[in-house]
């Protein structure tokens, strides 16, 4: 049988009330991170397209997108096999009809994940920061908050067939995410994969060798305080999720907002010592992708980690986004410059795994089988998926500024006023004679 949905005392309804509304803070932050990372003549852009695709987001997902996440007690629709109905999608009513707005868990399950898809959406910015057209962010949005999202979190925290595995097959607790790794980090991770090879890389990020060239961010300072506005949102989204979809005690938000703290703050250290070995100065974007990477790791299993544990999953998670960063630049041609791919799709794809291996809900028998089983549906369904729906858009609607647009930088070509109109922004040709 499926779990069913909890029933809150006041004092559990009032604390995951709290925890949900410092979640914004986490989307605040990516935004701010997204936009350091990128040039200067695009940082207006980069906030704005930011609250659009909140709002298509948002509201997409008010529309159609929950009626086919549901919650654990949704109707939904299932197939069979092996003689085990497994159910893979939910069958709510659309507009949020029917749904009451109380404070009970589902309607608390709604509220957090209209913000989870939000900060799901946010994360392929990143990726085709400088050259992505912004109503093609609109567009390809639509597609992540109608469908692929509420899809694979229903599979996970919707009573769907991931979550299923342990009751159908004995593989643990079926597949575990508490705070999201998957579901919020992995799918918007694979999906900036998928806008960063279809956009191609920036113009000016590959000589004609092949070899790519280093593009700093413009703003360290929008970086660094967006990893502490997204520490604080991480906290909330991880107890939220942990009391909604994991049934935990309230008091268990204690360990998990420590978990949290160690496992971004053992990330973010990690990312500086191999920066500082290998360059023989730590860099800011790779040690911010690597705290990013570390907070993201922490999601899977926040609750069940103790806080050395969490150190370890941080660490390794650090290790894993600083290295892999150069590794997508050099060997796949993946022009990144959020980082959006290895913090968000590779950490998130360690989180998941980690739950499998370390933590208490490793003790169980066949838990890691499970999360490799859903880390298998996210490389070999929700990529190809996600690949092909935003091919196809740029089929219909080309997603690539103009090459006049990336020239003259998109502040400018989109929304016809710079970010910084008292200084003076310089674009590749200038910056390059100066060298």
């Amino acid at each position: 049988m499926p779990p069913s949905a909890p029933t809150f005392s006041d004092a559990t309804t009032v604390l995951c009330i709290g925890l949900i509304l410092v979640v914004p803070l986490a989307i605040a932050g990516l935004s701010l991170i997204n936009t350091g990372l990128g040039r200067s003549r695009s940082a207006a852009h980069m906030m704005m397209s930011s609250l659009g695709v909140i709002s298509v987001a948002a509201i997409v997902y008010f529309l159609v997108g929950f009626a086919w996440q549901g919650y654990l007690d949704s109707a939904g629709y299932f197939f069979t096999l092996g003689g085990k109905q497994w159910n893979w999608l939910a069958a709510e009513r659309f507009f949020l009809r029917g749904l009451p707005l109380d404070g009970s868990a589902p309607s608390l399950s709604l509220w957090l994940e209209m913000l989870s898809v939000c900060l799901a959406a946010i994360i392929p910015l990143g990726a085709g920061a400088d050259r992505w057209r912004m109503s093609a962010m609109l567009l390809s949005t639509m597609l992540l908050a109608g469908w692929t999202y509420p899809l694979f979190a229903h599979w996970v925290w919707g009573a769907g067939w991931l979550s299923a595995l342990g009751a159908n097959y004995g593989l643990g607790q079926g597949f575990l995410d508490v705070g999201g790794s998957s579901t919020i980090h992995c799918v918007g991770g694979l999906t900036a994969l998928s806008i960063a090879w279809i956009l191609g890389p920036r113009r000016g990020k590959y000589s004609r060798e092949g070899t790519p060239m280093a593009i700093p961010g413009h703003n360290a300072v929008y970086m660094t305080f967006g990893c502490l506005l997204a520490l604080m949102g991480w906290i909330g989204l991880n107890g939220a999720g942990a009391i909604l979809f994991a049934g935990v005690d309230p008091g268990a938000t204690v360990l998990i907002g420590v978990n949290t703290l160690l496992s971004a703050a053992s990330a973010g250290l990690t990312a500086a010592i191999i920066t500082k070995i290998r360059f023989r100065k730590p860099d800011v974007s790779l040690s911010v992708n690597g705290w990013v990477g570390g907070l993201v790791a922490s999601s899977a299993a926040c609750v069940y980690m103790l806080p050395p544990e969490a150190v370890v999953v941080g660490a390794i998670a650090g290790g894993l986004v600083t290295l892999s960063i150069e590794w997508f630049e050099l060997r796949l041609g993946v022009d990144d410059p959020g980082g959006a791919v290895s913090a968000h799709g590779l950490g998130g794809l360690w989180g998941v795994l980690a739950a499998g291996l370390i933590g208490s809900a490793a003790n169980g028998h066949g838990q890691l089988l499970a999360q490799i089983v859903g880390i298998a549906t996210l490389l070999g369904f929700v990529f190809p998926l996600t690949y092909g729906m935003n091919w196809l858009l740029d089929r219909i609607h080309r997603q690539r500024v103009e090459q006049e647009g990336e020239r003259q930088g998109m502040d400018l070509f989109e929304l016809g006023a710079g970010a910084y109109p008292e200084f003076v922004t310089h674009n590749d040709e200038s910056s390059q004679r100066g060298m």
